[in-house]
């Protein structure tokens, strides 16, 4: 095939499609290809389901011979995050953990969104153990390398599914972002990242309904453009009664919505939060994209968070909360007389089982104070937001970290002589999930050594049009390009 449908985008793919100028067994084979030659340089595709996604293939062609409406992304190539349960008959790792590798028994909101966007699923990508930091690497696969330089990390949880998509292996990936983990690896492989608002897709969790409140856990995509997240949004998003935190309210058609332009917004840009160390490189390249707003009429400037503690205590404080379901998951299966721990120990990170213990041995009142630090970052964030349309920031404070050989890959444990946390503290992510704001993260530069660095756009509560209007504003003003680094090995 002359065309390279690497560089297009979902949307353009998928009228392609529709208008029946390329088949959707075509799309699949030249996929199929990229990801053969192309997977081994940066291990993005932990497995691939060849055979399933050519029997979609035709069975899209024979719906489009009827000239039935296929939906936006007809046959458009997309990947599933192994972590969670995405396809039913699939299987998940629960992020390369090799004793819990199980089959889906249902299918996720991603991925039904996409079917029902006409969108074919190739396979599945790799994450860390139990989503549990912003890098993705396990015992079990190996780490995965951002495409932009192979032997450095993609970022995490969501590494594999955004190494995919800036590789051109892929054209959407399934992300899910309990801390960035949709923003992070966005930012470190030049992808377009976008976390809704609470509520605004539905998330059902049984037995407990409120497992993916601590803090709030998200589903989403990685997209190369806006415009691609706001088609994925505009079908994962509902209501459904099931779900506490749901919001009732009408569809949105955030491709309209992405449109508006936003002169006279007021933007607020921090580089640290007033907490966080930050590499001088990536704190110049995204204090200069954020100003760029100036040039679509919207005003910018320097505002000020008066947080109460430090970096590393909000990140410890993270690495309690997610655990609150992971040591009750880990509690259950002893009880049915499987001790992950005591069995298979080798499979998991020590940091994991650190936290989970201090988590399970924690009291009522240390739990207390974990919503009273939560509180503090929801009242310290809403002051701000009482001025301001928008907060701009990095998502990372860091440039991509090289790999480890030892499947216990983490960020930097120290940076500018100050120490960090290194399974989140890297991130200047976490606080919109412990909020439930939007956030996005939007492709702002490369470093001197060409690293992509991410910038993070956080929106009010339940304005999640307002994050895509905004992104969407830097994509024309500072478009990002589509063209795919060279992997190794391929012979291009």
């Amino acid at each position: 095939m002359s065309m390279k449908l690497e560089l297009l985008s979902a949307a353009q793919l998928g009228r392609l499609v529709n208008k029946k100028e390329v088949s959707p067994t075509d799309v699949v084979l030249y996929f199929k290809d990229r990801i053969e030659r192309r997977n081994p340089s940066i291990n993005a595709f932990v497995y691939t389901k060849f055979e399933d996604a050519l029997k979609e293939a035709k069975a899209l062609e024979d719906r489009l011979a009827r000239n039935e409406d296929i939906g936006p992304l007809a046959g458009v190539p997309v990947a599933l995050k192994d972590f969670l349960p995405s396809k039913k008959g699939w299987t998940n790792s629960h992020g390369g953990v090799k004793s819990l590798i199980t089959e889906d028994a249902e299918d996720s909101v991603f991925y039904t969104a996409a079917k029902n966007a006409g969108a074919i699923a190739l396979g599945k990508t790799n994450a860390p153990a139990f989503a549990f930091r912003g890098t993705t690497d396990n015992r079990l696969y190996g780490p995965t390398s951002t495409p932009f330089r192979p032997g450095y990390n993609s970022g995490g949880s969501s590494g594999g599914s955004a190494a995919a998509v800036a590789d051109g292996l892929i054209l959407i990936g399934e992300g899910s972002d309990g801390g960035g983990s949709i923003r992070i690896p966005s930012s470190w492989c030049g992808c377009f990242g976008f976390k809704a608002s609470i509520g605004t897709i539905p998330s059902v969790n049984r037995p407990d309904g409120w497992s993916a409140s601590h803090p709030y856990c998200f589903s989403g995509a990685i997209t190369k453009t806006v415009e691609d997240s706001a088609v994925m949004l505009e079908y994962m998003q509902g209501y459904n009664s099931r779900d506490p935190h749901s919001a009732f309210r009408p569809k949105r058609r955030f491709t309209e919505l992405m449109n508006r332009p936003v002169q006279g917004w007021k933007i607020g840009y921090t580089d640290d939060f007033g907490i966080f160390t930050v590499d001088e490189e990536v704190r110049q390249i995204v204090r200069k994209a954020a100003y760029r707003f100036q040039e679509a009429g919207a005003s910018v400037e320097p505002v000020t968070f008066k947080f109460r503690h430090t970096q590393n205590e909000y990140a410890e404080l993270w690495c309690r909360s997610i655990c609150f379901d992971t040591a009750t998951d880990m509690e259950l299966w002893k009880q049915r007389g499987f001790d992950i721990v005591r069995d298979h120990r080798d499979e998991l990170p020590e940091e994991f089982i650190y936290w989970n213990d201090v988590m399970f041995r924690s009291t009522v009142m240390d739990i207390r104070a974990i919503n009273e630090m939560r509180t503090e970052i929801l009242d310290v964030q809403e002051d701000v937001f009482r001025g301001y349309d928008l907060i701009l920031s990095p998502v990372t404070v860091c440039p991509p970290v090289r790999n480890t050989d030892d499947g216990n890959t983490k960020g930097p444990v120290s940076l500018n002589g100050k120490p960090v946390e290194p399974l989140i503290g890297f991130c200047e992510t976490f606080f919109e999930n412990f909020t439930g704001n939007p956030a996005a993260s939007v492709p702002a530069g490369l470093t001197k050594d060409g690293l992509p660095v991410g910038m993070q756009i956080i929106g009010r509560k339940y304005m999640d049009e307002d994050v895509l209007a905004a992104a969407r504003t830097f994509e024309q003003i500072a478009p990002w390009s589509y063209e795919i680094p060279l992997s190794r090995d391929t012979g291009e």
